[in-house]
């Protein structure tokens, strides 16, 4: 009963391995270029998150209130200081500064002080070799030099599956004689 068992869980899994997997894991970037959303007021809004060396950065923080100017600061990533400016929310300010060319991949944090009082907002940068734009879903198979005995084609792949099944009930039903003790 227990070889039936282990058959039966071996098979099962190679079933699970060869079904297709088509999860979607919708990941959007930021897009630099859309509107700038309300930016909670305890913190420094960077986007995109994610940026290459040499990329543009907008940053947004309602923290100011009105009228909402502040100094952004991005010299730990190698930048300047930049000007965030009133919004058009209320008591938004946003500002722009460029990610030099030099900078070394990693995660940075960008200050912005208000202009009015003493309070400081951050948010974190992260400069990576090239800038996230989204998930990258991979297609095709996978060329290992093995063959592709599914391939990626849907209709294979559900042959390939429907054929493992069947090997699986042959399989159990010629153990099940054994034990049985009907001779194959």
């Amino acid at each position: 009963m227990r070889r039936t068992a282990r058959l039966l869980a071996g098979t099962a899994l190679a079933v699970a391995a060869t079904a297709p997997a088509h999860a979607a894991h919708a990941v959007t970037a930021t897009d630099p270029a859309a509107p700038l959303t309300a930016a909670p007021a305890d913190r420094l809004e960077v986007r995109p998150a994610t940026v290459a060396p040499g990329g543009e950065v907008t940053v947004s923080t309602a923290a100011c209130g009105s009228p909402g100017a502040a100094t952004g600061d991005a010299g730990a990533v190698g930048a300047a200081t930049f000007p965030l400016a009133p919004d058009t929310g209320e008591g938004q300010a946003s500002g722009r500064f460029r990610v030099p060319p030099s900078a070394q991949p990693g995660t940075y944090e960008i200050v912005a002080r208000c202009a009015e009082g003493d309070r400081q907002v951050a948010g974190d940068l992260v400069v990576a070799l090239s800038a996230a734009h989204g998930q990258v879903q991979p297609r095709g198979s996978v060329k290992t030099g093995v063959g592709g005995g599914l391939g990626p084609d849907p209709v294979q792949t559900t042959a390939g599956v429907a054929a493992l099944a069947v090997a699986a009930a042959g399989g159990t039903w010629l153990l099940h004689r054994r034990a049985r003790g009907d001779g194959i």
